[in-house]
């Protein structure tokens, strides 16, 4: 199981990189559960970390954008894949829209990530379309990080069956979502590909600095995972 780290300047992606992270996430957790950096940060850290020679995947959040607003999304898509990020994460909430804007990230010409945000379960129908799109990997997220963990606001057999659908399809499979070491036996049961951190990897919440050597006691505790899992 890889870990993604969720890191907001170029001070994060090194020390999340140093800790032992396999997937750099770019994003704001002060701005809501994908609040989106400027445009100039994203740059900054792709140049600081390709410049240091480290070649991690990078990814980067569109922000927080509802599903009506698809003209925007797509906007953001293009303006974030152009700052030389590996992948796009954008959120998906259930919502009429959903399916719609699915397609259009489907053509997307960046490499989009779909997030599927669980506080209110997850939607078996878009999550199968998604796995009929060209999508390198889909995830599942928490809005609410306040709420508890993704555990609490998802049943295990849902997230079996997310887990189990999303890697049938050939995709990579990813679980967030104030994730804390607590968790980590359930994540163990669901083996997914890579489990995103931000929460139990900062000195105090989610707001405050990234810790080293908690980002290395996490990438040591999932690197424990049994293969036979995986």
């Amino acid at each position: 199981m890889r870990l993604l780290v969720s890191v907001r300047s170029p001070v994060e992606a090194l020390l999340a990189a140093e800790g032992g992270a396999d997937f750099i996430d770019l994003k704001e957790p002060r701005e809501g559960a994908l609040g989106g950096l400027p445009m100039a940060t994203i740059r900054a850290i792709v140049q600081v970390l390709r410049g240091r020679g480290i070649a991690l995947p990078i990814s980067a959040t569109i922000g927080d954008v509802g599903m009506h607003q698809a003209g925007l999304i797509a906007a953001r898509v293009e303006n974030v894949g152009a700052c030389g990020v590996d992948y796009v994460k954008v959120g998906i909430e259930r919502s009429t829209h959903a399916a719609e804007v699915l397609d259009m990230l489907g053509g997307s010409r960046h490499a989009v990530v779909p997030v599927f945000i669980a506080d209110a379960g997850l939607d078996v129908e878009l999550i199968a379309q998604a796995c009929r799109l060209g999508f390198p990997a889909v995830m599942a997220d928490t809005a609410d990080k306040r709420a508890g963990s993704l555990f609490a606001c998802v049943a295990m057999p849902e997230l079996q069956r997310f887990v189990a659908t999303v890697r049938q399809a050939g995709k990579l499979v990813g679980l967030a979502g104030a994730l804390r070491l607590p968790d980590l036996p359930t994540l163990r049961q669901l083996a997914p590909d890579f489990a995103g951190f931000r929460s139990a990897v900062c000195d105090g919440d989610r707001a405050s600095a990234l810790d080293v050597q908690k980002v290395r006691g996490v990438a040591g505790l999932l690197g424990q995972v049994p293969v036979t899992l995986l």
